[in-house]
């Protein structure tokens, strides 16, 4: 456990770092606006548990090993782009068929959940992320590194969930304001399939720096 102050201050940056919106973020409330907010809380604890696969490779150092390897890099980031576009196409296909909101047949939460995990395991920063942030609050001084960065990585990942359940509650709210709208479904579909689309091709061609 690291000292009182350093906790402290590993979770004040910590949730500065979660209340910026990101990537995540945009994921979760495009699911909340389209599909409810039930849907953008269980991809909000998806995204938490995919947290949690980067923080257990950080912490057995397979992360590093990510970093060393750009093909491995490479491969994880075109994978990640690659599911993200495949998403904003299904729903920008099924928005020219009818008003609806859902952007695809019905899927049940363990499906969210997991497509929502997907995102984010696939997504190769968060894996730099943890590997960069978590082990400037460790000290060989205090014991083994990997249980110290596991208990920062899971107070940072709880904390981050929290806070995208809230941002998938804010937008579940503000999609059923715009339900009440003629016509505004088939354009919320295309804007969340646009916006997946987007944070594919992003996440495709960003610099890996």
């Amino acid at each position: 456990m690291p000292p009182l102050h350093s906790l402290l201050l590993f979770i004040g940056a910590g949730l500065l770092l979660n209340l910026v919106p990101g990537q995540d973020v945009l994921y979760i409330a495009g699911r909340s606006i389209s599909q409810g907010r039930r849907a953008g809380i269980v991809s909000a604890l998806g995204i938490g548990a995919g947290c949690l696969v980067h923080i257990s490779a950080a912490a057995l150092g397979l992360s590093a090993l990510m970093v060393t390897l750009p093909a491995a890099f490479n491969t994880v980031r075109y994978l990640g782009a690659a599911y993200l576009v495949w998403l904003g196409i299904q729903a920008l296909r099924h928005s020219s068929r009818s008003l609806t909101l859902v952007p695809a047949p019905a899927a049940s939460a363990g499906r969210i959940f997991r497509r929502g995990m997907a995102t984010n395991v696939l997504n190769p920063k968060v894996a730099l992320f943890f590997l960069a942030f978590l082990p400037q609050f460790t000290s060989p001084a205090r014991g083994p590194l990997a249980p110290q960065i596991l208990l920062l990585g899971i107070i940072f990942d709880a904390n981050g969930t929290v806070i995208n359940v809230a941002y998938a509650v804010a937008a579940g709210w503000l999609g059923a304001r715009l339900k009440t709208r003629w016509g505004s479904a088939r354009w919320l579909n295309r804007a969340m399939g646009g916006l997946f689309v987007a944070l594919g091709l992003s996440l495709a061609f960003a610099d890996r720096r």
